[in-house]
């Protein structure tokens, strides 16, 4: 399903001008950006005054991730301390078998979300389609 005209996709980027971006339910604003932090190229996602980090290879990976299931897949957003429902995004953003060997959230007690706030960047970036329904969402690669 395509998001409506009025949903928030725009931004390059960068720490000036990031990714103004909406939840897959279109319910909730807010914004990635790409940055370097302790060597490393990060997302780092602003929700409210809440501020997550995840490694930036995530796109990637979870681009070719998508392109390997070959299929819609399951979003499965949860916490960090919430088990994630297996065979969803969110699953595969912090386990063991994912190319980076665990979690792509980088920030202790903030590493979950993963099936949230990807999902749409990847869109934006033309990478993915994904379902913008109240809930029960899926992606999969364009």
């Amino acid at each position: 399903m395509t998001p409506p005209e009025n949903a928030l996709s725009s931004g390059s980027g960068t720490p000036a001008d990031p990714w103004q971006l909406q939840t897959p339910p279109l319910s909730s604003a807010y914004t990635l950006h790409r940055d370097r932090r302790d060597d490393r190229d990060v997302l780092v996602c602003t929700v409210g005054k809440t501020v997550l980090l995840y490694d930036a290879r995530c796109v990637e990976d979870l681009h070719a991730m998508l392109r390997a299931h070959g299929d819609w897949i399951e979003l499965g957003a949860a916490d960090e301390q919430k088990p994630a429902k297996d065979g969803t995004v969110e699953a595969w953003g912090r386990s063991a078998d994912n190319p980076v060997g665990g979690w792509y959230g980088l920030k202790k007690g903030l590493r979950g979300r993963f099936g949230v706030y990807l999902p749409p960047l990847l869109e934006h970036l033309g990478l993915a389609e994904l379902e913008h329904n109240p809930r029960g969402n899926r992606m999969r690669a364009k």
